[in-house]
């Protein structure tokens, strides 16, 4: 039986094969958030007999997705984030506020072993997430992902660059200055979450990091883990279960 994952990002969509229950090698796709190029699903087998999805992007682009697998795939079945799977309870009351992408992040997580564990997603967006030993979401927070950071001030202020520069303590650069200042906020953020987040859970957590951004928040966190199947591992977890 053919089985394949497809995560639908903001930016990006990732793509692999369901390997006896496992996240076999897949690829990405980049999209500019209307629609995906037109090439995209010739790396898929002519004939997939199972399809799971989670996407939090436009309907439309979804939509597109939709018909693409439609030749081809003979069962689509989407991920909606639930309140309880696997022993594993988030903290929204009311679960469709919770990106499915988190959602999806926590279960891949809780599914390693015992937290606590604190989930760093770096996409659009950057996303932290507290998952503590007993399985329980303790909440999270969202904010610009230095990506993002670095789109917006380049919008408002045209001369600034929009890519480039080294991350240093002190930057006698402008590139540097602004890789500097977006990355280190977003580490800032982790570490000010990872300081909660003993607090709040009594011990240190493991810092896991995924998505398309994630080396900018591992270059500054020296022991953080590089998690980059984590959505597709609960993706996976949750194929199982259905």
């Amino acid at each position: 039986m053919v089985e394949w994952l497809f995560d639908l990002g903001n930016t990006r969509l990732k793509c692999a094969p369901l390997e006896d229950g496992r996240v076999g090698e897949g690829f990405a796709v980049a999209h500019d958030g209307r629609a995906l190029r037109d090439d995209w699903a010739a790396a898929l087998p002519a004939r997939i007999d199972s399809a799971v999805l989670a996407s939090v992007a436009p309907a439309p682009l979804r939509a597109s997705l939709l018909a693409a697998l439609g030749g081809r795939c003979g069962r689509v079945s989407r991920v909606q984030t639930q309140a309880e799977f696997a022993a594993m309870r988030i903290a929204y009351a009311d679960p469709q506020r919770l990106g499915v992408d988190r959602f999806l992040a926590l279960i891949g997580a809780h599914a390693r072993g015992p937290g606590p564990w604190l989930l760093v997603g770096v996409g659009t967006a950057l996303t932290i997430d507290l998952l503590d030993r007993d399985g329980r979401h303790r909440g999270g927070r969202i904010a610009p992902s230095p990506a993002l950071m670095r789109e917006s001030l380049h919008r408002r202020a045209p001369h600034l660059p929009l890519q480039g520069g080294q991350a240093v303590a002190f930057a006698d650069d402008t590139a540097d200055a602004l890789a500097s200042g977006c990355e280190g906020a977003a580490c800032a953020l982790v570490e000010a979450s990872r300081r909660d987040a003993i607090a709040l859970a009594g011990t240190t957590p493991t810092v896991l990091v995924h998505g398309g951004g994630a080396a900018t928040v591992l270059a500054g966190i020296g022991d953080a883990i590089a998690a980059p199947t984590l959505v597709l591992e609960g993706m996976a977890r949750w194929a199982r279960a259905e």
